[in-house]
């Protein structure tokens, strides 16, 4: 019964933001299970061979920054390059030069013996259209992964193939994914995930439910949504610098808004030193997030307030305007 703000959160949380952990856990398994459906693909030449650590998990389910419904499961798949080697010509364009590695022949480009990602998305879709349970399997519009529906589950599997580079003069290694044009780029979910787990340790309040609370604000019909992975970031930014922390979350996300206020309008650099400035949002955009985010800075200060005052009932109020009728109401 949410007789409480805080117990109108810890509902919130359990029963409309974060994922279902019985889904999760099956989603987890289906995953493992799949993975071993690609390794058993047929070495007939025409598949590329699998690097021996086969996968690596990217995106927020990995990051447990998801929010519900889960309705799909990242994985990246690890080629073997077999001598193939690459030629980095301007961000993010990356040329992957296979000739001596003549098992990739069927997937050249048809000019020149580099490997187009896009034959190699093809024949992902191709073997995956194999696999038990299978239901579809589509190119994703930006031609970066393979979509595959599987017959028993609500979510999809967002399947990328993927190169492990040697390590640079600097000492990173990287995973070139398809740029949706033939070619490559660079990416490295590794630092995402460790960035999440570092500065979800470094408090006492769980970040990730305010990631995922901020996250299920985001993209309510109030305001233009941003790119969930550039709000991540930028949450993470603030609690990266932030030295103490409340045990509220209904606090947290009071200063949270402030701190979206104040800096929609800045660049959010990629921690991956990759992307670039991930705001790519137009300023008309900006403008009015920053007035829901200070809208809604508001109306947390006036029930932290209410409940202060002991108007329960009202401050619970405040934050089903700021949330939505998905926000328990007051005993309910």
């Amino acid at each position: 019964m949410a007789t409480t703000v805080d117990n109108s959160f810890a509902q919130f949380l359990t029963n409309t933001v974060r994922l279902d952990p019985e889904r999760t856990k099956i989603a987890k398994s289906s995953m493992k299970w799949l993975i071993e459906e690609i390794i058993k693909f047929p070495a007939d030449g025409k598949f590329p061979t699998l690097h021996p650590d086969v996968y690596i998990e990217y995106g927020s389910f990995s990051r447990k920054t998801k929010t519900r419904p889960l309705d799909d499961v990242d994985l990246m798949i690890i080629l073997h390059a077999q001598g193939a080697t690459y030629n980095e010509y301007s961000n993010p364009t990356i040329v992957f030069n296979a000739a001596n590695a003549t098992h990739f022949s069927n997937l050249y480009f048809d000019s020149d013996n580099s490997i187009n990602s896009i034959k190699v998305i093809n024949k992902f879709k191709d073997y995956l259209a194999g696999i038990p349970q299978y239901r579809k399997a589509d190119i994703k519009r930006n031609q970066e992964a393979v979509t595959l529906e599987l017959q028993s589950y609500e979510w999809v599997f967002d399947i990328v193939p993927c190169f492990i580079t040697n390590p640079e003069p600097d000492g990173r290694t990287y995973y070139l994914i398809p740029d949706g044009k033939g070619n490559w780029k660079k990416t490295d979910p590794r630092i995402d995930k460790n960035r999440v787990v570092s500065i979800n340790a470094k408090h006492s309040i769980s970040i990730l439910d305010i990631i995922r609370s901020i996250k299920y604000w985001n993209v309510r019909p109030t305001m233009p949504t941003m790119k969930s992975y550039m709000l991540e970031n930028m949450t993470l930014n603030y609690y990266e610098a932030a030295t103490t922390t409340t045990n509220y979350i209904d606090l947290e996300l009071r200063d949270l808004f402030l701190y979206i206020a104040n800096n929609i309008h800045s660049p959010i650099n990629d921690p991956k030193k990759i992307q670039g400035d991930l705001n790519t949002l137009s300023w008309d955009e900006r403008v009015k997030i920053h007035n829901r985010a200070t809208v809604d800075r508001n109306k947390a200060i006036e029930a932290r307030t209410f409940e202060q005052n002991g108007q329960t009932k009202e401050a619970i109020t405040k934050w089903r305007e700021i949330f939505g009728s998905e926000f328990p109401d007051h005993n309910a």
